[in-house]
C-alpha cells in the first residue's frame, strides 16, 4: 500500500542517472548554423577617437573590414560643421556596408557593418 501513495512521476534513487563530474563541453569549439556574420568573419569591436574630420577616413576603414566601430567625438563636439560632416560620412559608411549608425550617450557614435543593427532601446537594471 505504500506504493499507492508514491508520487506518480517521481523517480526512485536507483532510477536517476549519474553524471561524471570530469565531463565538460568546450563552448569555444561549438559552431552553430545561425551564427551572425561577425562570428564567421572574425570581426571585432574597435574604439577610436577623432580630433578632426580628416581622421575619419582611416578610422572608417575598420567598418569596411567588418568591425564594429565605437567613435569618441568629444574633441569635435563643439564644432557643429565638423560634427555634421562626420555624422554624414559615417551614415554613408553604414549605408555602403549595409550596417547601422547611432549616437551612444553624449560623445560616442557606433557604426556597425554587414547587416548588424543597433537596438536603440536601453536595457535598464532594477534598483
Amino acid at each position: 500500500m505504500a506504493s499507492f501513495f508514491k508520487k506518480p512521476f517521481s523517480k526512485t534513487k536507483d532510477e536517476v542517472e549519474t553524471v561524471e563530474t570530469d565531463q565538460y563541453i568546450d563552448l569555444g569549439q561549438l559552431h552553430f548554423e545561425d551564427e551572425g556574420p561577425l562570428a564567421t568573419q572574425g570581426g571585432m569591436v574597435k574604439v577610436a577617437e577623432i580630433y578632426r574630420y580628416e581622421d575619419l577616413s582611416q578610422v572608417a576603414q575598420s567598418v569596411y573590414n567588418g568591425n564594429i566601430l565605437l567613435i569618441d567625438y568629444a574633441a569635435v563636439a563643439n564644432d557643429s560643421l565638423t560634427l555634421k560632416r562626420v555624422t554624414n560620412e559615417l551614415k554613408a559608411v553604414a549605408r555602403d556596408t549595409n550596417g547601422d549608425v547611432a549616437a551612444i550617450g553624449r560623445n560616442f557614435i557606433m557604426v556597425t557593418p554587414n547587416g548588424l543593427k543597433i537596438d536603440r532601446s536601453k536595457i535598464k537594471g532594477g534598483f
